[in-house]
């Protein structure tokens, strides 16, 4: 290898992978600019991985690996609650992840590992249909907040909320302004209080119906 050219490995290169997704977005990855990021070449990058897909499958892959897997010494419902805070957490720092965290066809040990753990977590506390809902409901909440809390453009910043509520007259869009001036732009106010009603909610409601 010519001196200079950093020393890769598939480890290094997905690694590479989620940062460089984590700064431009998954639509504009590429091979080419996941090699510029790395210092190398798209060639010495497929030495290591077959394409895309596979990268994909690896970043993911380690994106699970990051979520705290339900504790095994709590309660079904806590230990699923922890392991919805941690994932939240996660998805946040990677906001490119939410719409592929289910999508792939093959996928990793750290992917499988997460999803027999939860399983096995919520099979604790529910039967087999019920924790197949359960699985699909929380995980429907969970993503989807994330993705939210990514891609809001008001999330905890009530300077921003001041001007966005310029735009609407009260007298036109009553609830809106109120909501905005009275609640979002109130000190203390944050987004993600919202996430720990919607999980109690969810889990109490699962818990009700089972």
């Amino acid at each position: 290898m010519p001196r200079g050219r950093p020393q890769l490995s598939r480890e290094r290169v997905l690694e590479g992978a989620v940062a460089l997704a984590d700064d431009i977005g998954i639509e504009a990855f590429t091979i080419r600019r996941l090699a510029e990021a790395l210092g190398a070449s798209p060639m010495s990058v497929y030495h290591y991985v077959s394409g895309k897909d596979e990268i994909v499958d690896g970043m993911v892959d380690l994106v699970f690996a990051e979520i705290e897997l339900p504790p095994e010494d709590l309660d079904w419902k806590e230990a699923i609650a922890t392991r919805c805070r941690s994932a939240r957490s996660v998805l946040v720092r990677h906001p490119w992840a939410p719409p592929l965290m289910e999508s792939r066809l093959a996928p990793g040990p750290a992917n499988l590992r997460h999803h027999e753990a939860v399983l096995a977590c919520l099979r604790r506390g529910l039967g087999l249909e019920a924790a197949a809902h359960a699985y699909a409901i929380i995980d429907a909440f969970v993503y989807g907040f994330a993705f939210q809390e990514a891609n809001l453009p008001i999330v905890d910043d009530p300077d921003l909320a001041a001007q966005m509520v310029e735009q609407f007259p009260s007298e036109l869009y009553p609830n809106l302004f109120e909501l905005t001036t009275l609640h979002v732009m109130e000190p203390g106010y944050a987004f993600g209080n919202s996430f720990e009603v919607g999980l109690a909610l969810v889990l109490d409601g699962l818990e009700a119906r089972a």
